[in-house]
């Protein structure tokens, strides 16, 4: 288990489903101490399991066994009730709302191996490793364009962005979307769920406009689950 500083919160409740899902977030308030009290706050509603700051601590504010209220309406894989069957990380940053920045080397250093004892512990696949703007594409952008996914995938804790071999299917954008839900996002808002796929595996152009780097992307993520190098 990883060595956390435990700060009760008292917004849980019980877990409906098994744990299959790992949510990381961006706190997206002015500082730490903000975030956190809001965290712990009765009236807001709202919690994390864990909680790493800018200088590399961790905070356990919910117990694993306990369902935290960290991603709202939100859907994963066909699962609804995400809340329930996942593990909430929120990452201290000021977010889009207050000055976006990069995550620093000490928060890196120890969310990475939070993850993977999280993702070891808990048998999580690396397809179940997400973003709140996966869950949430319509609400969310956390943790947002300037979180380091590439450096995850390299130590097998997220999907890595498809480089190679890429090939535009051409499908039209009706075909895209149904293949993005297949993927396991929610697509009820198809540009939305465009601009978070997006901002998970294409970073550097986030416009919401389906053309034939994002389905070649996404052809090729579907591909290796079909192979089983995802699950």
């Amino acid at each position: 288990m990883i060595d956390a500083i435990d700060t009760p919160s008292p917004n849980f409740d019980d877990r409906e489903l098994p744990v299959s899902i790992l949510v990381l977030h961006y706190t997206g308030m002015q500082d730490a101490a903000s975030a956190i009290a809001r965290l712990s706050d009765a009236e807001a509603k709202v919690s994390c399991h864990y909680l790493v700051s800018e200088d590399g601590q961790v905070l356990r504010m919910v117990d694993e066994e306990k369902r935290a209220w960290h991603a709202g309406r939100s859907h994963w894989r066909g699962i609804r009730d995400v809340n329930s069957a996942s593990i909430g990380i929120e990452i201290v940053n000021p977010g889009h709302e207050f000055g976006y920045r990069p995550f620093p080397e000490p928060q890196m250093a120890a969310l990475i191996p939070l993850v993977s004892d999280i993702m070891i512990r808990r048998d999580i696949s690396k397809s179940n490793v997400v973003g709140h703007s996966d869950i949430a594409p319509s609400r969310k952008q956390d943790p947002g364009e300037l979180f380091d996914w590439a450096r995850l995938a390299k130590l097998g804790l997220a999907i890595a962005r498809p480089t190679k071999g890429l090939a535009d299917p051409h499908w039209t954008d009706a075909g895209f979307l149904l293949a993005l839900e297949r993927f396991g996002y929610d697509v009820a808002d198809g540009r939305a769920a465009t601009v978070a796929f997006q901002r998970r595996f294409r970073p550097e152009l986030i416009d919401g406009v389906i053309d034939g780097e994002s389905r070649a992307i996404l052809l090729s993520l579907l591909l290796d689950r079909e192979r089983g190098i995802v699950r």
